[in-house]
């Protein structure tokens, strides 16, 4: 029952988030999600619906570390993510945090993609 509950306050968040937070070509939109073993995030463009770039913990080069959701996977999907999104010229990203409170798994995702040369 609190799984329940728990996840209907994130949906709500996410939600509310999202009203306000929006990808443009010049500033698309890394959403971020986390499943119980996995970390997911996309740069997404949302005045196109297509994703420019991607990293998630069930790829084949993370896969082998044996990935957990936690603070040091979420880092390493982060420097990931920034690495893959220089390559498609993408500087400049609008964070969504996905309902999720920008705390822990979320914020070391963030910090990563920070020093691997995004901008917020």
């Amino acid at each position: 029952m609190a799984t329940a509950y728990r996840r209907e306050k994130i949906q709500m968040r996410h939600a509310r988030l999202r009203k306000k937070v929006a990808g443009t070509p010049e500033r698309p939109r890394l959403a971020v999600h986390f499943s119980g073993k996995n970390i997911y995030a996309q740069i997404i463009d949302d005045s196109v619906g297509k994703t420019v770039a991607s990293v998630n913990t069930t790829e084949a080069e993370l896969k082998t570390q044996k990935p957990h959701a936690n603070i040091a996977t979420a880092t390493v999907v982060g420097k990931l993510v920034a690495e893959r999104a220089k390559a498609k010229n993408v500087t400049k990203v609008v964070f969504d945090r996905g309902g999720y409170i920008y705390h822990g798994k979320v914020k070391a995702l963030a910090d990563a993609a920070r020093e691997g040369g995004l901008q917020f």
